[in-house]
């Protein structure tokens, strides 16, 4: 039998500072740094497996590739694959679930301390010499808030927005969550379950973790934004598209919220004219919650297994059929 050509379209986007597992062992790996939307179908075309993180694979690119037998995602959201052009050919979608619960829960509570702590604030204003300047031991400028006994909002309650309410747990928070579908609630309390509006309403914080759907799309936008308290933050560690971003810019420019932690975008990357970018107190990182080594090291693990369960005539986590 021959090797399958396995053709992986942004390996760049995972880097090679992590123990990859042998996928020459599965059949015979193209590696790609990155591949643009110009270059897609043309890398397809002799594809039997094809790997993807966020090149997009529409319906032109499955139908063009006649060979093509699989499609793997080292990732969670599957959104930028066709699925139903796919499943129509009988290829299986797989992702990886529940391999960042721990990156991304850290990144999030960064973003909280960031933001309360006004950390990079003070970072920068100790290089700019401020400090040295003082007459006396410490000084702020900026009012630093603790997050002891603060009720932290969570919209999506999966892995990943678990743990970041046992973190917050921790911290001595209040947890409110949110969940589109019931979920047994954990055994720590103070915690309850609650719907949108009322979490938007009471919470200091609010994390966002849940996947991008036709139905939640831009959910965070002006009315809500109006209806969080003042001193509230936004923390998005999820999917850029989750914000209805001109009404965010508006809220932090009119202080109609206190801040805003962002690890994504709607334009990724983001340009250099992007008005977020400029936007009064908000921290805002390259879409790296989830790229710890550890969880790389995980991710790329659970897609050789997909992978070899596929070869092996058992596939697994598959999205689309």
């Amino acid at each position: 039998m021959s090797r399958p050509r396995i053709v992986f379209l942004d390996a760049g986007t995972i880097r090679e500072d992590i123990q990859w597992p042998d996928f020459s062992s599965l059949g015979d790996m193209v590696m790609y740094d990155q591949t643009l939307p110009h270059e897609t179908l043309e890398r397809v075309r002799d594809a039997e497996i094809i790997l993807t993180n966020k090149v997009l694979v529409t319906a032109e690119h499955i139908n063009a590739a006649p060979k093509l037998r699989y499609i793997g995602l080292p990732a969670t959201g599957y959104n930028v694959v066709d699925c139903a052009a796919a499943a129509a050919r009988g290829i299986p979608v797989c992702n990886v679930p529940n391999y960042g619960a721990e990156a991304v829960s850290q990144h999030a509570f960064a973003l909280m301390i960031a933001l309360q702590s006004h950390i990079c604030w003070f970072a920068q204003s100790v290089r700019n010499g401020d400090w040295s300047k003082s007459t006396h031991f410490c000084y702020w400028d900026k009012p630093i808030v603790g997050m002891h006994g603060k009720t932290l909002g969570i919209v999506g309650f999966g892995s990943i927005g678990s743990a970041v309410a046992r973190i917050g747990h921790g911290f001595n928070m209040n947890i409110l969550a949110y969940n589109p579908r019931p979920k047994p609630a954990p055994e720590y309390t103070p915690f309850a379950f609650t719907d949108l509006d009322d979490l938007f309403r009471r919470s200091d914080i609010i994390s966002l973790h849940c996947p991008l759907t036709e139905d939640n799309e831009g959910m965070v936008n002006a009315a809500r934004l109006r209806s969080m308290k003042k001193s509230a933050i936004l923390i998005n560690c999820s999917r850029g598209p989750l914000i209805n971003e001109k009404d965010l810019l508006e809220a932090l420019e009119n202080g109609t919220i206190a801040g805003a932690g962002l690890d994504v975008v709607i334009q990724e990357p983001m340009p250099d004219d992007y008005p977020l970018r400029f936007a009064p107190n908000c921290v805002i990182t390259p879409h790296v919650a989830w790229c710890t080594i550890e969880s790389r090291t995980k991710l790329m693990g659970i897609v050789f297994d997909n992978l070899k369960s596929f070869l092996d005539g058992k596939p697994v986590n598959v999205k689309n059929m």
